[in-house]
């Protein structure tokens, strides 16, 4: 017993010799690191067949879903519990940039300014990805929304000088009229001034380019009427070499409701009906094709496949992908 009690005291006072040496005494002081509170540049890439796509977050905003959804506002506090988030909900605003070997073809473009301090990272995190705004040949839009559109001009000057922008003439018909801004109520004006701001410049400049009709615009992308949301809100179909990848825009806002509920629209939807069908159907036939979504306001990167159950969906996020 002496000798177990010994040996204990033996290697007590090498653990304190040691724990001495290192500063791990009881009475050591101990400093923690500052907290550094920032992310790496949010871009995540990918190949599509022979395209290479990147995803570039704009930032994230919290927004009052509960209020913006139309459903009873526990309702959808119930659903966000069941995916361990809760109101107000950050939420991801996203874009996609497309580089076919030919071209550099940018997919909506972020705030700039329009939504607060916590977005307008777009041209950021596009830089950080390897490019810069000037390379940028061709954007397109899916609706003309401040958080679509806002990105197109920075501190007043057009941030894609090199650019044409894409829209559906319905879209830029509506969003671009002054007569429309003047009858529209009080609250919304600001949507149509954001549009103005972001395009007028642009159009000016003979940069702006409408189509009214669905079909190839560019080899490997196809435009696809998802009207509802927005009088002219189009999705755009990205393929090559047979895989594909579907823009979709604001189709959906809140996944953790509208994937298990898609009928629920939101107080953004000019034709809320309409909306909620489109989402339906293209959902559907979606999840039946395995198509790649990729959706403006999903948890960034945005990118998934959609698995039908029922009448609701289940998002399965693309496998991340290390470029080398």
């Amino acid at each position: 017993m002496i000798k177990n009690t010994l040996h204990k005291l033996a290697h007590a006072a090498i653990y304190l010799s040691i724990a001495g040496a290192f500063g791990m005494t009881s009475g050591a002081a101990y400093s923690a690191a500052p907290m550094v509170k920032t992310s790496a540049p949010a871009y995540y890439r990918t190949m599509l067949g022979a395209f290479e796509v990147t995803a570039l977050s704009d930032g994230t905003v919290k927004l009052p879903v509960e209020k913006i959804l139309m459903e009873p506002e526990q309702k959808t506090k119930d659903a966000l519990a069941k995916s361990f988030l809760q109101a107000p909900l950050e939420t991801s605003v996203n874009a996609y940039l497309i580089n076919t070997g030919n071209k550099l073809i940018l997919i909506d473009a972020g705030t700039s300014n329009l939504f607060g301090p916590s977005l307008g990272k777009l041209i950021a995190n596009l830089k950080a990805s390897g490019y810069e705004a000037s390379q940028i040949d061709d954007i397109y839009l899916t609706h003309l929304h401040p958080d679509h559109v806002g990105g197109l001009m920075v501190n007043g000057a057009m941030a894609f000088n090199k650019a044409t922008i894409h829209v559906h003439q319905a879209e830029a018909d509506y969003w671009l009229s002054q007569k429309n801004m003047e009858q529209a109520p009080a609250d919304a004006k600001s949507f149509f001034q954001g549009a103005m701001a972001s395009l007028n410049p642009y159009k000016d400049a003979n940069k702006l380019q409408t189509f009214s009709a669905d079909g190839e615009l560019l080899p490997g992308l196809t435009a696809h009427s998802t009207h509802g949301h927005t009088a002219g809100h189009t999705s755009y179909l990205v393929e090559s070499q047979g895989e594909k990848m579907l823009v979709v825009g604001d189709l959906i806002h809140v996944a953790s409701v509208q994937l298990d509920k898609p009928e629920v629209t939101v107080t953004f939807d000019s034709h809320a009906k309409a909306a909620s069908a489109m989402r339906q159907k293209v959902f559907a036939q979606a999840a039946k094709d395995g198509v790649i979504i990729a959706a403006s306001h999903i948890q960034f990167p945005g990118m998934g496949r959609l698995k039908k159950t029922g009448n609701s969906y289940q998002w399965v996020p693309v496998n991340f992908t290390l470029m080398p």
